[in-house]
């Protein structure tokens, strides 16, 4: 018990140094102590104390030759404390201030991830998704030849594949709701904005899908027509994706349709002898 509570004691006392020791960097007016501290915080990865001290330190050291590795270290504590939003916002401002910089193309690149980080979920908002690609293409334009180019159209990738995610959950959504006309016209929607996705055979089966439960659920006197719309439908998948995975569902759709078209073909033949 005794061993524990020296422990807790040690621990509060280098606790209090070290807040006292940043507290006295904080509050000095010799700006070399001052710089010195941040120096040593920053190598020590405490981004908070640092970026603390060096956003004390600017108006001093603007104009200087430490101004630019300041700035640029002060992005970094931003960036490393996970404070995305406003890194993104440094890195540009770094980029804009320093054109010249050696570390220019580096915090142009930074500042684009720093959007990537910011990149929700695919259920919510992907503003910062499409952010993120606009300022990775613009970086791959503007130096094509950056080792980061190719990690950086990767990133795109990614990004597109996301946005491609939440437009499909989006078709998804109305079909579960029952709106299949709606479903049909969103999975087609993500055919023609993804025409490279490796997906768009099963989404146009869904579309095929959703355009049968449509004329399923239509009256009777729209049924030919709705069905009719899937079989051509499935016709165009064929042409489409002759080696899909999913071409005998797809024609089960086919036929099902082509037959039920028969046969309300029949059923009105029959009540136009009967009467």
């Amino acid at each position: 018990m005794r061993k524990i509570v020296f422990i807790l004691f040690i621990g509060s006392v280098l606790f209090s140094s070290c807040a006292s020791k940043f507290a006295k960097a904080l509050k000095t007016k010799d700006n070399e102590v001052k710089f010195k501290a941040a120096e040593r915080y920053y190598a020590e990865k405490k981004y908070d104390k640092a970026q603390q001290l060096f956003e004390d330190l600017f108006p001093y050291v603007k104009g200087t030759n430490r101004f630019e590795d300041m700035y640029y270290k002060f992005c970094y504590c931003a960036y490393n404390q996970k404070d995305y939003m406003n890194a993104e916002n440094l890195f540009k401002t770094y980029v804009e201030n320093f054109p010249n910089s050696v570390r220019a193309q580096e915090c142009e690149y930074m500042r684009a991830y720093s959007f990537h980080k910011q990149s929700p979920k695919v259920d919510l908002d992907q503003t910062n998704t499409t952010k993120t690609m606009g300022l990775m293409q613009t970086f791959i334009t503007n130096h094509p030849n950056s080792e980061k180019a190719k990690e950086a159209g990767g990133i795109i990738d990614d990004c597109r594949l996301k946005l491609e995610k939440k437009e499909f959950k989006a078709a998804e959504l109305y079909y579960d709701l029952g709106y299949y006309k709606a479903a049909a016209i969103a999975y087609a929607s993500v055919i023609d904005n993804y025409p490279d996705s490796e997906k768009s055979d099963e989404y146009k089966l869904q579309a095929i899908k959703a355009y049968a439960k449509y004329a399923e659920m239509s009256i009777t006197e729209k049924q030919e027509e709705r069905y009719t719309k899937v079989i051509t439908e499935c016709v165009d998948f064929a042409e489409r994706f002759p080696e899909s995975k999913y071409t005998t569902e797809v024609l089960k759709y086919k036929t099902f349709s082509n037959n039920y078209i028969k046969n309300l073909k029949n059923e009105q033949t029959k009540t136009t002898t009967q009467r």
